[in-house]
């Protein structure tokens, strides 16, 4: 059964659809309409800017940790309705329903982290030079936070940008995918309602990405936008930080990966396996974090590829309902994007890890696939290995179900592989070796190091972002994330009765330089 949704400002669904109608359709069941979805124009995204900068002042005035009990009230609605949610999430972008459901309980620990952040919004007392005098810092709301996110976590990341602004005391316009609307609106009804937050602070756009960002174009010009966040490519990232920089603003961007995992001779191949597996093909390579290539020591090359394409060979794909290890793309764009990817093998390269390439279909089937592959967007497992370090493959995210393979001499070469595609978002290391840790850490640009796990899996509590291609610099999760929600203000409060200049009436004691001890 579908639903029709359509854009939410100030409390109010907008009515027709300035920026026409698609539908959202279940990619494991093309067939199948998840929700009848209007779109909005930029117009659309420039008045939900409006609507929020009405709001925000008030929402800023409620105590931060009244705030915080709003969001305490969020995490419990998630986690009532965590079954429903995970269902949609699999419905709407094919994630299989094991992960979509670790991807709600996300939610809930993002809540359950930042809901004492209320209390602790901390500021500082500082001694002053002079006497009579208090020195503070406060954190203040930036303001107008515009969020705009992908689908393929199409509620967990959405809200590592919802929870801490909304508790910082900014109102939200927030932009989900279009592919994954259904999800936004689920996850808006959560919040709002879940929530009690008043009408205006978090508003709802359901636009195309052309409309979002000519909106947002808009909404900085008018002055209603104080801060972006996004989620997305590098390409779309670099126009919005381009963008946000002509108006003096720095927008939190995480953005794509070429996520290296480098295996030593030291480590257990069949846990690298395992952690390749995952990390290569969950969510059918559709993650930021998703495993770009594995750089593996010369002498257990072969051993490990071997074990690589059996495992991948045998890897449940198919139906996200049943017990897979992913199912298929999210949209059509991307299954086609990931046919012009296949395009960049080459003659020296070696392609394993299934029975065919491409779209999984009854003319080019997969051993063993779970459900009718005719009725969804599926597509083969692919490694590739033999890559080069000048190969497209080794140098570009490829967003899909595809890794890479190549090889290294000494960890000197595995760093300097690792940091050749100049993304440096997550980082994964096998290893026993303590000093090939610590050197490892040392040399990778990533902003994300893993020893002994996959190059995926957040938590709420550590900072979460990269730099490079990956992002600039900004950090999403746990305490490092108020800093992009926030503005610091220093106060000097001068009780003394005069007027004392800083630098200059300050105190001196005169020191003897030329005092030296006897013998």
């Amino acid at each position: 059964m579908s639903r029709s949704i359509s854009s939410v400002i100030g409390g109010r669904p907008v009515a027709g659809a300035p920026g026409g109608r698609i539908a959202s359709v279940n990619p494991a069941r093309t067939s199948e309409v998840v929700a009848e979805v209007s779109l909005g124009d930029a117009g659309t995204f420039a008045a939900a800017a409006q609507a929020a900068r009405a709001a925000q002042r008030g929402w800023a005035d409620v105590p931060a940790p009244v705030r915080g009990r709003a969001i305490a009230h969020i995490g419990r609605v998630v986690e009532a309705n965590a079954e429903s949610l995970a269902r949609l999430v699999t419905r709407e972008i094919g994630k299989p329903y094991a992960e979509a459901l670790g991807e709600v309980r996300e939610i809930a620990d993002t809540c359950d982290f930042f809901l004492g952040e209320g209390r602790r919004l901390y500021g500082q007392t500082v001694p002053s030079e002079m006497p009579d005098k208090q020195l503070f810092t406060f954190r203040n709301p930036v303001g107008v936070v515009s969020v705009i996110t992908a689908g393929n976590f199409p509620v967990a990341v959405p809200s590592w940008y919802l929870v801490p602004a909304l508790l910082c005391g900014n109102a939200v316009v927030w932009k989900p995918a279009d592919y994954s609307a259904a999800c936004g609106a689920a996850l808006f009804d959560l919040f709002v309602r879940g929530g009690g937050l008043p009408d205006g602070v978090l508003n709802l756009v359901l636009a195309d990405g052309e409309t979002t960002f000519a909106g947002l174009e808009r909404a900085l010009d008018e002055g209603s936008v104080d801060k972006v966040g996004f989620t997305g490519s590098s390409a779309v990232g670099a126009r919005i930080g381009e963008l946000a920089g002509r108006h003096l603003q720095s927008a939190c961007l995480e953005l794509g990966g070429k996520n290296p995992m480098v295996v030593t001779p030291s480590e257990d191949l069949d846990l690298a396996v395992q952690a390749a597996l995952f990390s290569g093909f969950g969510t059918a390579g559709q993650r930021c974090t998703s495993l770009g290539t594995v750089i593996v020591h010369d002498s257990v090359h072969d051993d490990f590829v071997a074990r690589f394409d059996k495992a991948t060979r045998q890897a449940a794909v198919g139906d996200p309902m049943r017990d897979v290890v992913f199912g298929p793309m999210m949209d059509e764009r991307f299954a086609a994007r990931f046919e012009d990817y296949l395009g960049w093998i080459q003659p020296h390269h070696t392609v394993l890890g299934s029975t065919g390439t491409g779209r999984i279909t009854a003319a080019n089937p997969r051993d063993g696939f779970a459900g009718d592959p005719e009725a969804g967007i599926y597509c083969h497992p692919t490694i590739v290995d033999g890559v080069r370090e000048d190969d497209a493959i080794f140098l570009t995210e490829t967003f899909g179900p595809l890794v890479g393979v190549t090889s290294y001499r000494d960890l000197a070469e595995a760093i300097r592989l690792a940091n050749v595609p100049g993304y440096g978002l997550s980082s994964s290391i096998y290893t026993s070796d303590p000093a090939e840790v610590f050197a490892f850490r040392r040399g990778i640009s990533a902003g994300m190091v893993s020893v002994n796990n996959s190059t995926s899996g957040a938590e709420a509590h550590l900072p979460f972002g990269g730099n490079g291609k990956s992002g600039n610099g900004s950090r999403q999760s746990g305490v490092w994330v108020l800093d992009q929600f926030t503005r610091w203000q220093s106060v000097n409060w001068d009780y003394s009765g005069r007027l004392q200049k800083a630098q200059m009436d300050v105190a001196e004691l005169t020191p003897d330089e030329t005092f030296r001890l006897f013998d």
